[in-house]
């Protein structure tokens, strides 16, 4: 079984005061600025939000992934198309998931490389199930048999599930990859650049993963809590 992301006080405080932080410099228009990040384009209209898009089913739900929770939010939203399905022999498209990974387990989805390159693992406590050590991979991410309960819900197979969008939270990335950055040995800059980067094919980054959550429910999606 998968470990959930520690709660122990040292990531999590400094996660809250950075997002404190945050929140106080937005009320001063300098967030992104203090963050390093890319300014953000402003968004008229559903149509300018490319995670909304694809979420067409007739039935569909957002599932809210602050923690890892041993990779149930793939697996819960796996289990809502597979049963929806069953349940009310529905045609191909009738069904749509949104899974978003934000918080902690934005980490979710992004790649092996920056995983290792920045001891994600060890930053938010989360265990390699393989090695039982802070894990330095992406095991959701073609996992081997034992990474998951269920590898057909791993996030290489659901992100190009038909009807299924993974987003990833672009806030968490920012603070977590300022974080992470000193130990790596390069500047909160340079950790941001390479985190959106590497975020897993197929999956889009948005904006915060509250707001996706949030918007999500604007748009007709029922709310499932996964984390």
């Amino acid at each position: 079984m998968l470990s959930m992301p520690n709660d122990s006080p040292a990531p999590r405080r400094e996660f809250l005061e950075r997002l404190a932080g945050g929140t106080a410099l937005l009320a001063a228009g300098t967030l992104a600025a203090a963050c390093a990040a890319p300014a953000a384009t402003p968004v008229a209209s559903a149509d300018d939000e490319p995670w909304l898009k694809p979420l067409t089913g007739k039935h569909k739900q957002v599932f809210d992934a602050p923690k890892v929770n041993d990779a149930f939010p793939l697996m819960f939203a796996a289990g809502y198309i597979a049963t929806m399905n069953e349940t009310y022999k529905l045609k191909p498209g009738e069904v749509s998931a949104f899974i978003v990974f934000r918080h902690f387990a934005a980490p979710l989805g992004l790649m092996d490389d920056v995983w290792k390159k920045y001891k994600i693992g060890k930053m938010l406590g989360i265990m390699d199930p393989a090695t039982k050590q802070p894990s330095e991979r992406n095991f959701v991410w073609k996992p081997k048999p034992g990474d998951m309960m269920n590898t057909d819900a791993s996030a290489d197979k659901m992100v190009v599930a038909p009807g299924v969008v993974i987003g990833v939270c672009n806030y968490a990335v920012t603070v977590l990859s300022g974080m992470a950055a000193k130990g790596a040995g390069v500047t909160p800059e340079v950790a941001l650049k390479e985190w959106t980067a590497a975020v897993i094919p197929g999956a889009m980054l948005v904006p915060s993963g509250v707001l996706a959550v949030g918007r999500a429910q604007e748009h007709g999606c029922t709310y499932c809590f996964a984390g």
